[in-house]
This record gives C-alpha cells, sequence and structure tokens, in this order.
C-alpha cells in the first residue's frame, strides 16, 4: 500500500468509469479499463478521444501529449487484466451483489498489497469490505460526475480500512487535482446524505400537486442559486438511482424523509428513470438528450386564465431592508410608490437607503443619473398606513410576527379601497390567517419576494383557498412587470424554497452535532459537489440561527414529522445568542466590525 499508485484498473465503464479512466490517463496513470460490454469499452475509447481532441483544439494539450494519453487506456473485457494494477476502483451497477461478485473475484486476482475502491454513493462500504478476503484494503472512493469537471472526491473509510490505503487515495485524488474530503461510511456519505433528502423532499412535493415541476425547478434555481432544479437533477442522476440511494439511506436513518416518494418508484418500474430512457419528470428530444421538449404537462405560454385588476400604484408598508428593496424594484418598473413607515423620519430613512442602493447602480453603470433621479421621484415617504387610501396593491414588509401582521391588515382593510389587493411578504406564517383578519379575504394573497429584493429574481405567489383568481392574475402580471420571475404555490409552511432548504441546513447540522463530517468538509462537499453557492453552514451563519431555528420549527409544527425537529445544536447556539455573521459567531467566529 506505500507503493506510488501508478496503473490503475477501472471496472465498469459507463458513464462514471469512463470520467475516471479519463481523468487518471490525463494525469499520467497507466489505465486499465474493464467491462464485459463491448459497446462500454468501444464508447469510454471514443469519449477519451473525443475530450483529448477538444483539448487540442482548445491548445490545452499538444497531438503529441493527447497520443501519449490514449495510449495510457487500454480495454479489456476480463477481470483478470487488473492483475498488476495498484489500485483497482469498482463502478459498477449500484446493487450490492453485482459489486460483492466483483469485489470477490477480485480478491483471487490482484495482488495482495493492491487497494480496491468502491465508487458506490450509498451502499455501505463496510459490508463490502467484511465480505472480502482482504477487509484492510477496501475503502470508497466517491466521485462526482462530470467527473473531468467536478472537484470533490469523498474518501470513505470503514472500520477495517488499513490507514495507509486511506492516505494513498487521498494524495492520488491531489495529484489529479481533485480536492478529497475524508468521511465514514454511512449511506449517502456527505453530499449525497445531504442532497437526495432534499431531491426526495421535492419529489414528493411534485407528487402533492403542490407546484408545477417548472416553477419548483425555478424557484430553487432562482431563490437559492442552484445550478439545477431539482427535478431535473434527478432526471440527470436517473431516478432508478435516486432510488436505491434513497433506500439505503433510509435502511440507515429510519428517517421517513429518506423513504423515497412513491412517484419515483412509480417512475422507475414505469422506466421513465429520466434523460438517459428520454423521459423522467420532463421529457427529452432522445434517450440520452439533454433537450426538454414540451409534454401534456408543459404549462400554456397564455399563463393566467382570469383577467387581473388594474394596478397604478403601490403602497409598501415597513422601513426596514427589505421593505425599502420591494418599494425600490415597484418604482423603477414605473409605479407610483408610497412607502408607509411608523413615522416619517422612519420612512424617510428608508429612501434614503433606496437612494443609496441607487447610487452604486450608477457608479456601477448599470443605471443613468437621470434614471435614478425619476425612481426616487416615485417614491413618497410617509408616516401614516392613512395615504394608502388610493393604492392598486398594498404589500405588507414588516416584521415576521402573525399578531403584527393581522392587526396591519385589519387596518390595510379600513384604509384601502375597495379592490386593491393585499399582500403580504410573509416567507412562513399562514396568508389565510392574514387574509381572515380583514372583511375581504378574496383580495389577500402572498407575495414573498427573497433579499436583497432588487437582485433576486423570484416571487413565491402564495394562493389561500379563498384568494380569487382574479387577484391572482392581477399579482402574476404584476411581478411580470417588475421583471421577477413568478411561481406558484399553496399556503403551507415554507412554501417552496424555505420548505425544501431549511430541512436540508438541518441535516447539515446533524451531520456535524454527530461528529460525522467538520463544518468545512461538509460545506466544500456541497459547494464542490453539489455546485451549491454557499456551504450549508456558510449560509446558515449568514440567515441568522435564530432565523433558521424559528423557519425549522414553523416547518416541524406544520408537518409534524420528526426529521424536521430543529437540531438540538441549532437550538443550543441560539439559546447561548450565537446568531451568525450579525452577532460575530455562529457555527463559525467572524470579525467584529
Amino acid at each position: 500500500m506505500d507503493t506510488p499508485l501508478s496503473t490503475i484498473a477501472v471496472v465498469g465503464l459507463g458513464t462514471m468509469g469512463s470520467g475516471i479512466a479519463d481523468v487518471l490517463a490525463r494525469a499520467g496513470r497507466e489505465v486499465i479499463g474493464i467491462d464485459i460490454s463491448d459497446t462500454a469499452a468501444a464508447r469510454a475509447v471514443a469519449a477519451l478521444e473525443a475530450s483529448t481532441a477538444r483539448a487540442v483544439a482548445r491548445e490545452r494539450i499538444t497531438e503529441e501529449e493527447r497520443q501519449d494519453v490514449l495510449a495510457r487506456f487500454r480495454t479489456f473485457s476480463d477481470l483478470q487484466a487488473a492483475a498488476g494494477a495498484d489500485l483497482v476502483i469498482e463502478v459498477v451497477p449500484e446493487s450490492y451483489e453485482t459489486k460483492l461478485e466483483v469485489v470477490r473475484a477480485l480478491d483471487g486476482i490482484i495482488r495482495p498489497d493492491a487497494i480496491l475502491a468502491t465508487g458506490t454513493n450509498a451502499l455501505s462500504v463496510t459490508r463490502l469490505a467484511a465480505d472480502s478476503a482482504h477487509p484492510e484494503r477496501v475503502l470508497g472512493l466517491h466521485f462526482f460526475t462530470p467527473v473531468q469537471a467536478m472537484k470533490l472526491v469523498e474518501v470513505v473509510s470503514s472500520v477495517l480500512t488499513d490507514p495507509r490505503a486511506v492516505e494513498a487515495v487521498t494524495r492520488l485524488a491531489e495529484d489529479l487535482g481533485k480536492e478529497p474530503v475524508a468521511v465514514g461510511d454511512r449511506a449517502g456519505f456527505i453530499a449525497d446524505g445531504l442532497l437526495f433528502g432534499y431531491l426526495n423532499q421535492a419529489a414528493a412535493m411534485y407528487e402533492a400537486k403542490y407546484a408545477s415541476r417548472e416553477d419548483i425547478d425555478a424557484a430553487m434555481k432562482l431563490g437559492c442559486g442552484l445550478p439545477m432544479g431539482p427535478l431535473e437533477l434527478l432526471d440527470l442522476v436517473g431516478i432508478d438511482t435516486a432510488r436505491t440511494v434513497l433506500e439505503a439511506m433510509y435502511a440507515s436513518s429510519h428517517d421517513r424523509l429518506h423513504a423515497p416518494a412513491p412517484i419515483l418508484r412509480q417512475l422507475s418500474e414505469a422506466g421513465l428513470t429520466g434523460r438517459k430512457a428520454g423521459r423522467g419528470f420532463y421529457s427529452y428530444a432522445a434517450p440520452g438528450s439533454a433537450e426538454v421538449v414540451p409534454d401534456v404537462l408543459t404549462p400554456a405560454a397564455s399563463g393566467a386564465t382570469a383577467a387581473g385588476r388594474e394596478v397604478r400604484s403601490v403602497g409598501v408598508a415597513g422601513s426596514g431592508t427589505m421593505a425599502s428593496g420591494i418599494a425600490e424594484v415597484f418604482a423603477k418598473a414605473g409605479y407610483g410608490v408610497v412607502l408607509a413607515a411608523r413615522s416619517q423620519e422612519k420612512a424617510d430613512t428608508a429612501k434614503a437607503r433606496i437612494a443609496k442602493s441607487l447610487a452604486r447602480s450608477v457608479d456601477k453603470g448599470r443605471m443613468s443619473a437621470e434614471v435614478r433621479d425619476e425612481t426616487l421621484a416615485r417614491i413618497t415617504p410617509v408616516g401614516s398606513l392613512d395615504a394608502f387610501a388610493e393604492v392598486d396593491l398594498a404589500v405588507e414588509a414588516v416584521a415576521e410576527d402573525l399578531e403584527v401582521k393581522q392587526e396591519l391588515f385589519a387596518r390595510l382593510d379600513k384604509i384601502c379601497k375597495p379592490g386593491a389587493v393585499l399582500a403580504t411578504t410573509t416567507s412562513s406564517l399562514p396568508v389565510v390567517a392574514c387574509a381572515r383578519a380583514t372583511s375581504r379575504p378574496q383580495d389577500v394573497i402572498g407575495m414573498h419576494f427573497f433579499n436583497p429584493a432588487p437582485a433576486m429574481k423570484l416571487v413565491e405567489i402564495v394562493r389561500t383557498v379563498l384568494t380569487s383568481d382574479e387577484v391572482h392574475a392581477t399579482v402574476r402580471e404584476v411581478t411580470a412587470k417588475i421583471r421577477k420571475h413568478p411561481v406558484d404555490c399553496g399556503d403551507r409552511a415554507g412554501f417552496i424554497v424555505n420548505a425544501l432548504l431549511f430541512p436540508y441546513l438541518n441535516n447539515a447540522v446533524k451531520m456535524v452535532q454527530d461528529h460525522y463530517a467538520t463544518l468545512d468538509d461538509i460545506d466544500a462537499a456541497m459547494k464542490l459537489g453539489g455546485g451549491y453557492p454557499m456551504g450549508p453552514f456558510e449560509l446558515l451563519d449568514v440567515v441568522g440561527l435564530d432565523v433558521s431555528l424559528a423557519i425549522e420549527r414553523v416547518l416541524h409544527r406544520e408537518f409534524r414529522e420528526p426529521g424536521l425537529a430543529p437540531a438540538p445544536l441549532l437550538e443550543h447556539l441560539v439559546a447561548a445568542g450565537c446568531l451568525g455573521r450579525k452577532t460575530g459567531r455562529g457555527f463559525r467566529e467572524y470579525a467584529r466590525r
């Protein structure tokens, strides 16, 4: 195990195996590709030829270097070809029986000092090792697809693994330009352990007809900055693969949130496994194609079925960052805005905040000074809600406290003219409770903007069971006019984004609480392996641990799922006043400003 890993066998030349072979050959390793399918082997060779040809065209390597890479990759159909390998990486289908068959066969073929790595992303490495003749040399080496682009490699140890084997493959991963993260043997490891729970909840949300597939995906891309929506990602990963991973996670955790959503079984058994089959949650131009084509579930281009009301003026109630950001958005879109706070001084301060924001836009060349002045002129700061008497749309952005909001809606009911639309920006409270504080619940709707409102494109439009079609159509039209992307959802805790985001964050906290992985490793895993713009602990500290805890409690209270109960570590940090960046300490410590 102390010898350099210069000759490496890759067993299984599907997408993952081909990618691993590509990276290894480019890094100067002799690569033995093994697959019982001649077609798969030929495809792997063709893929390496194509990728290296592109590298030559982009002047990243010379033609001579390309030929050297191609010469280092040889393919075989018999496991005996692995006899001289220093390391064998198996990436055969995600079936324990299949993998065990390969491991046992290799026991009688490879050298006693060779390392045997499984590429599983869900099955027990310990169980495979225990059934091997040499358990000390068996470990997990979990790459992410596309292997050439993704930096993360999870190095998985069992209690039987020789530390020298771990050290050797960790050095190899670093030589390949990857960032290895050491983890213990637990279903899903770090990245998939957090990712697949989130994907499962998104599938269940869609199955419950809470929101359309397009709206769920758009919400998570625009609201969280993710490269793909969860249902798009399930189609890419393979719905059958996701189901296998979740089954393994559920067997380990017994957490109902890991029990595969029934729709995953239905689609898998129908052969609708995603892109590779040409159809999954979406329909594709052909099997293996990334091109989404319209099907019977594709929304009609016409949009809303009802005609909306005319909106010329908007009232925004509140003086905080969100209120001023929303007022700025409406003013930029040409609406006259009445910005109401509890006092004239607070309203003036809020408008001053908008002026600073617009000045930054001018400095960056995004807006002319003339447009800035016109935008500011549309905003009228006032110290009383009475100025909302003639607005067509009233948007409240006050404290996230139900009593405060209900009191405000009762006042708006008396002040606003008949036909005015009343909107709440709540992120977690029941919209219908605000509606019931008025005599016109049919005119009340949720408009959940994301912070910072001027930059974030998403608005969750939340209908209650009492909201009229006309009001819903009005708000969708207005959202389009202010250049935001509307997604429709029902009135339940968390709506789309928070209902999917915060359980994922809570599960990350549980990983640290259980001493499974460090903050840094988890953050790195989700950024490098999942394409997240921020790791979960970076995001928790930015959002605020108190805010996060409050949302977790709302979700737990609404859905009564034990797995949604806030992690005790999160509760302890909040109780200690460690709320994140705003207090200088949360999961990490920050320099005081």
